[in-house]
C-alpha cells in the first residue's frame, strides 16, 4: 500500500475513532455527572480530553511509515 492510501485510509479510522470515543467519553460524563463533585468533575473531563491521543499512536507511526 502506497503512502498516499495509507495517510486517506488513515485519516479516515482516525476521525471515526475520535468519532466514536468523544461519544463515550461524553455519555460516561453525563452518567457520572449526578454523582460527581464539580471538581472530580474537571478531572474526569481533564483526563478524557488527553488520554484518546494514545492509542493513536501505532496508526500514526503506520500512516507515516515509508514504503
Amino acid at each position: 500500500m502506497n503512502v498516499r492510501t495509507r495517510k486517506a485510509v488513515g485519516c479516515f479510522a482516525f476521525l471515526a475513532y475520535l468519532a466514536i470515543y468523544a461519544l463515550l467519553a461524553a455519555s460516561l460524563g453525563v452518567a457520572l455527572f449526578p454523582i460527581l463533585p464539580a471538581w472530580a468533575q474537571l478531572i474526569y473531563y481533564a483526563i478524557a480530553g488527553i488520554v484518546w491521543i494514545f492509542p493513536l499512536k501505532p496508526l500514526f507511526g503506520w500512516m507515516n511509515k515509508a514504503e
